[in-house]
């Protein structure tokens, strides 16, 4: 059976090109050596329906069996990549057949590296399809809702022994260049079937990559090649724009860089893009207005509940300009009757989330205007989902979510489906332990439906709380907006034009 399951994971390798047909005898022996074994006598068995996942599994089942790892979600991923890699193919030679790759077209190079990535397990497929997806529409476009069932959960043997574990600076976080083939630990993912494409931006270093848990179509990370803080600055917009420019079927944003407003990694300087059209980017202006000395860029305010203002010229150098302008004044801006204050007590409060694109022969750039101040009341951040809503949604609005992607947590896939049963059967919400936070919010729209004559049952109670988790999220992102998207809140985005 062993000796079965690693010729289908040879014959798979072959079969989606990592391995070519003239390394199957030295691959057979990497996979040998890896799993321990010293005899191979190339056993008969059907090739022609090979499943990764279940081929996996087999050989990570032996090798529990036969001691070489404990049976635990962190060591069997740490052992099937280490697998994997006796497949792949040296960076070297990914980066040249991207190379020839994109000789044929920009897309053709990014086609050739998004199936490389799963097709070598470091996206996993088989996990990334758990993710529960829906869309809801609203009055300001289709939003696009997801709960992540993709990253497993650790079981407590693998946290202690990731406590437990010495410390170590090396690779210095997730986004690090030096991820790439490294063999993990029980506290860092193992990456030694992972490969980076190495780009030039702004005359530095940064490397290209997808994202494991790709949440969106051929969702990509851009990052330093140094360990360097999130920073947005002029520099920013202009390596926005060269990476446009390189894969211009490809849009590429950054999170902001303060807390709060900011994405999950501050630490290491990175941008987040791919080839898929967010509710954001059909929004329309509302609003058009020119700024004095860039009469030649288009700049308008978007229908979004976010505040944004979008900028738009075949010369995506004046768009940088014009940009960075705006970054200045949103830095400093301060309206005390629209509770905008640039810093208090020394802080720094307002910056920017921006994201770049091609539309035609004209470049774009949409910037959302940010602010992280705290109060009493809010102390998670005035312009971040409010309390009321963290039933559903209590984390930052990073760069996915701003364009109008919810990226919710897992624990809301068991709780949709606690609260579906509990609605239709008429049982006490308040009385659970785990969904007595839902309950005001299943108060408040069952009694609207309710009003509206339409009665909840089994047939109809999971869409219908798709689609009151998907209002949720639009709240959560009104909440974010610094500026609200209604009379006052235009009248409140008009007086910062004003200063530009």
């Amino acid at each position: 059976m062993l000796q079965e399951s690693i010729k289908k994971l040879v014959q798979y390798g072959i079969n989606t090109g990592l391995t070519p047909e003239c390394e199957r005898i030295y691959t057979t022996n990497l996979l040998l050596d890896v799993m321990r074994e010293d005899e191979y006598t190339d056993p008969d068995c059907d090739l022609s329906d090979i499943v990764l996942e279940d081929v996996l599994k087999d050989l990570l089942d032996a090798a529990v069996e036969k001691g070489l790892i404990e049976d635990s979600v962190v060591y069997r991923d740490l052992f099937d990549t280490r697998l994997m890699n006796c497949l792949m193919p040296r960076p070297a030679t990914v980066q040249a057949k991207f190379a020839e790759e994109y000789k044929k077209s920009p897309q053709a190079a990014t086609d050739y590296f998004f199936k490389l990535s799963q097709d070598s397990d470091y996206i996993r497929r088989y996990r990334v399809k758990k993710d529960k997806k829906w869309t809801v529409d609203t009055k300001y476009g289709t939003l696009d809702i997801t709960i992540n069932l993709s990253k497993p959960e650790k079981d407590p043997k693998a946290i202690a022994a990731a406590k437990n574990a010495k410390q170590s600076a090396y690779p210095k976080c997730l986004l690090c260049i030096e991820n790439e083939g490294y063999a993990g630990r029980a506290n860092h993912p193992a990456r030694e079937n992972h490969r980076i494409i190495p780009l030039t931006m702004n005359g530095s270093r940064w490397g290209f990559q997808y994202s494991p848990y790709v949440y969106y179509n051929e969702h990509c990370i851009v990052f330093n090649g140094q360990h360097t803080p999130m920073k947005i600055e002029r520099a920013t917009f202009v390596k926005l724009f060269d990476f446009v420019k390189t894969f211009p079927h490809y849009f590429l944003g950054s999170n902001a860089d303060l807390p709060i407003v900011g994405g999950s990694i501050l630490s290491h300087d990175h941008f987040q893009g791919g080839h898929y059209t967010f509710a954001m980017e059909k929004a329309p202006i509302i609003e058009e207005f020119m700024v004095k000395g860039f009469e030649d860029v288009k700049a308008g305010i978007v229908k979004w509940p976010l505040s944004v203002i979008r900028l738009s010229c075949k010369d995506e150098k004046r768009i940088i300009d014009l940009a960075d302008h705006i970054l200045g004044c949103w830095r400093t801006y301060t309206d005390e009757d629209a509770f905008i204050f640039a810093e208090t007590d020394g802080e720094l409060h307002n910056t920017i989330t921006p994201i770049a694109r091609k539309r035609g022969d004209m470049f774009e750039l949409d910037l959302a205007l940010r602010n992280n101040i705290t109060t009493e009341e809010h102390p998670l951040g005035v312009y971040h989902p409010h309390a009321k809503l963290h039933h559903i949604k209590k984390e930052n609005i990073g760069l996915i979510e701003v364009m109008g992607l919810a990226v919710l947590p897992s624990r809301l896939k068991g709780e949709m489906e606690a609260l579906a049963d509990a609605i239709v059967n008429g049982k006490d919400i308040r009385a659970d332990e785990t969904l007595k936070k839902h309950a005001d919010w299943v108060d408040e729209f069952t009694a609207a439906y309710e009003k509206q004559g339409i009665n909840i049952d089994a047939t109809n109670v999971d869409g219908i709380l798709e689609q009151e988790v998907g209002k949720v999220f639009c709240q959560v992102l009104e909440d974010a907006g610094v500026f609200k998207c209604d009379e006052k809140g235009l009248e409140e985005f008009r007086r910062f034009i004003a200063v530009l």
